[in-house]
């Protein structure tokens, strides 16, 4: 079974890197995935408000296209024939909205190059006074002038937009006699407050829907006109300071001016963000939950193989423990069937090692019998008032022959005061010391003295059993008291046993509301105690000890080959 063990260990992590290079994959597409969506979704989400933005600032392209044409569209004959006071007849039959004033320059005759403004009021055209507005129109004008002085021909040109000054923006329609050569120019000033006040909003108005695609019916939009410098010129609600999502500048004039979209509550793209982290957080969970699952499937695989193989080291272990005794059983009896026995003195000698290795079998049959009642929850305590001296000198009795066998020296110390009576079940208490006093027998390894000790620790008393064998290491501590549990180095993994008797008397003695503690180091043995509390005294009973178990000495009556004045206990 050793030699197939790492084999089926490696078939283990093979089947949890099949399951988790696949679940890796599928976690890496699907977050992969999930970037797109959310990605092209916020894409298309901007790009359809984008498209409302755009349709706002065609609007306003389209208004200032078509009143320039419209309003600047003079003849010719205006300008060449000195008839340019006539320009008034036609600009006040036009009548264009979102102008502050319109202006007509002639580049031929005596006032070449001298604009003369609209007065709506006398219907005549007028040389205007000196303003920043005028030298606004000169600047505008000037390059067209140079043109028509050059006499260079035209090529058919649309409106043209002069923002050079903020503060005054001129459409511009040059005007070319029949060579193509530039006569003049007919030209309107924007009004900013028009665009403002009036144009924008309603532009806004019609343009932008009541429902935004994939906005949802809480999407709340506010759209904001803000200049060149970022002022707010324009806003749906004046007091939002929102983030803006999408961005569009107004085209044809006002280039430096554009519109913002933002919102009241979370936009779209925020929901789809936090639709994206929810989603990863679900399948990361998801996947936590999975791979949890396959852990545990293949942890709980691990454990019952390794429960698997205790078992039958169980099996096994049991097995050569009972076959032990039996042989030896067998053998003494043969001898005395046979009547190979000189004198009643051998025949005692081997009647005492049938009794002892009869012993040694009802305790190990015990062990199994208190195992199977454990497991299955049947196991039962009768507690009585007990004198634990006695019984700790009675169990010492019962092992005398089998130390003498063994050449194992045992070193007694009692308590200093008499101890009370205890409630306890003296056959499990006196069980567990067996099943010690087996454990340092089997681990001492080369050592023959073993020191046994009973004493009053505060509120406890303790019964310690210590031997000076392999010892066990201090990684392997917490588990030898669990079922089947087999220390798995050294000299300890090669001596034989069930694996029971720890977790018998861990079970013991904490029915009695007690503990067991180990001390034990490598190569310098190991020291196992009992602490039962005195809670479990018997009022009005005192314990009638052994006189050598009071005195701290040994049990001279109860092993009078094998006390030694040896080693003491720790």
């Amino acid at each position: 079974m050793k030699v197939h063990r790492p084999i089926r260990r490696r078939v283990l992590w093979l089947g949890f890197v099949a399951v988790l290079v696949p679940l890796v994959v599928m976690l890496a597409l699907q977050y992969r995935w999930l970037v797109k969506l959310d990605h092209a979704s916020h894409e298309a989400h901007n790009a359809a408000l984008a498209k409302y933005l755009e349709a706002v600032t065609d609007k306003t392209a389209s208004f200032y296209t078509w009143n320039a044409e419209k309003a600047l569209n003079l003849p010719a004959a205006l300008f060449t024939e000195d008839r340019l006071e006539e320009a008034a007849w036609y600009f006040k039959k036009k009548s264009p909205q979102g102008a502050r004033q319109l202006f007509a320059v002639s580049f031929t005759g005596e006032g070449e190059g001298q604009p003369l403004y609209f007065s709506p009021s006398c219907m005549e055209m007028k040389p205007p006074s000196w303003s920043p507005e005028v030298r606004a129109v000169f600047v505008a004008t000037s390059s067209w002038h140079m043109m028509a002085r050059k006499g260079d021909a035209l090529e058919p040109v649309t409106l043209v937009v002069d923002e050079r000054n903020p503060r005054h923006r001129i459409i511009l329609n040059p005007i070319t006699d029949e060579r193509s050569h530039v006569v003049g120019v007919a030209g309107m000033i924007l009004d900013e407050t028009y665009l403002r006040d009036e144009l924008l909003p309603k532009a806004i108005a019609g343009a932008l829907p009541a429902r935004f695609p994939g906005g949802g019916d809480d999407f709340d939009p506010v759209v904001r006109v803000t200049d060149g410098q970022g002022e707010v010129l324009f806003s749906t609600d004046p007091g939002f300071r929102g983030e803006a999502m999408v961005e569009e500048p107004l085209h044809f004039a006002f280039t430096d001016w554009s519109l913002t979209l933002a919102s009241r509550d979370p936009s779209p793209g925020v929901w789809a963000r936090s639709n994206f982290r929810l989603n990863v957080a679900l399948s990361a969970l998801l996947a936590t939950v999975l791979l949890g699952g396959v852990v545990l499937a293949l942890r709980t695989a691990s454990r019952e193989m390794k429960l698997s193989q205790m078992k039958s080291d169980f099996v096994s272990n049991v097995s050569h423990e009972l076959r032990t005794p039996l042989a030896s059983i067998r053998v003494f009896g043969e001898f005395l069937r046979l009547g190979r026995v000189e004198g009643q003195e051998q025949a005692r000698r081997y009647g005492e090692y049938i009794e002892t290795e009869s012993r040694r079998l009802t305790q190990l049959i015990n062990n199994l019998l208190d195992f199977s009642r454990i497991e299955s929850g049947r196991k039962s305590y009768r507690f009585g008032p007990s004198d634990l001296e006695e019984l700790v000198a009675e169990t010492l009795g019962n092992f005398e022959v089998r130390m003498r066998q063994s050449g194992f020296r045992v070193t007694y110390r009692g308590p200093q005061r008499p101890l009370p009576a205890l409630e306890l079940d003296e056959a499990a208490i006196a069980h567990s010391l067996s099943n010690l006093l087996d454990n340092a027998v089997k681990y001492s390894g080369d050592g023959r003295d073993l020191a046994v000790s009973l004493q009053r620790r505060g509120d406890e008393v303790a019964l310690s059993v210590r031997d000076w064998g392999v010892g066990i290491p201090r990684d392997e501590q917490d588990k030898i008291f669990d079922r089947f549990h087999r220390v798995s180095t050294g000299l300890v993994h090669d001596v034989k046993g069930t694996g029971l008797g720890l977790a018998i008397v861990s079970h013991v003695v904490e029915a009695h509301g007690g503990r067991v503690e180990v001390d034990s180091r490598p190569q310098q043995g190991s020291t196992f105690t009992l602490y039962l509390p005195l809670s479990l005294a018997v009022e009005g009973l005192e314990a009638g000890g052994r006189e050598a178990g009071r005195s701290g000495g040994g049990l001279p009556s109860l092993l009078p080959d094998q006390r030694v004045e040896g080693p003491s206990q720790a």
